[in-house]
């Protein structure tokens, strides 16, 4: 598994306003996703392309393009929904799936209650979007799903993750092509399971519905 912790002043400036108690839910989800589409800029970087001729108003070149097929985004429900318009602004021909995420009362174990995907995601570059990385619960479960169903490169964007979280993920997944893109690393998981310093629940403030 490879991590990489965004470092740019401007990832750092718009994160400190997501974490701002103070920023209101549309402020909240425009700040997500300026901040995404910077992540996705780290996220793609080993993306997929090929050779493709092109013709300049001055002479012909060898130029590239994103190679066939084309990479897949997916964002696991609600939270990710809010990351997703910024991903996108820098992937517009990437193919888009949904995974939709719950954890059971009982057992407090995630599962997948709802997915729109491709059968088949062999050979397939698969990026998900998950705001958290707290326990990696639900983000593991999202690729295991996503590895069974033949993807063999993964990368999972989060704004924000914790140590635990990162190695439950690690130890879970090794020897698979994996790459975590964070926003920043926190210190710890309080005793609620929230990242500290954090930013609170991101689907909540995101679409306005804090208690």
């Amino acid at each position: 598994m490879q991590v990489h912790v965004a470092d740019h002043p401007l990832i750092s400036h718009k994160l400190s306003l997501l974490r701002d108690q103070a920023t209101s839910s549309p402020q909240f989800r425009a700040l997500t996703s300026e901040l995404v589409a910077l992540l996705a800029y780290e996220a793609t970087r080993n993306i997929r392309v090929e050779p493709r001729e092109i013709t300049t108003p001055v002479s012909t070149m060898l130029g590239t393009r994103l190679a066939e097929p084309r990479p897949v985004v997916v964002p696991i429900l609600r939270a990710g929904l809010g990351m997703l318009e910024g991903m996108v602004q820098l992937l517009p021909s990437a193919e888009v799936g949904f995974l939709g995420m719950v954890r059971n009362e009982e057992t407090l174990e995630p599962s997948v209650y709802a997915e729109r995907l491709p059968e088949n995601l062999s050979n397939r570059q698969c990026f998900i979007l998950d705001p958290m990385l707290a326990t990696g619960g639900s983000l593991l479960q999202a690729i295991d799903f996503i590895f069974d169903k033949g993807a063999t490169d993964v990368t999972a964007v989060c704004i924000l993750g914790a140590p635990e979280g990162l190695a439950a993920i690690e130890k879970a997944t090794a020897g698979r092509d994996l790459t975590i893109v964070l926003g920043a690393l926190d210190e710890k998981l309080n005793e609620q399971g929230f990242i500290v310093p954090g930013l609170g629940d991101a689907g909540d403030r995101l679409y306005g519905t804090v208690g």
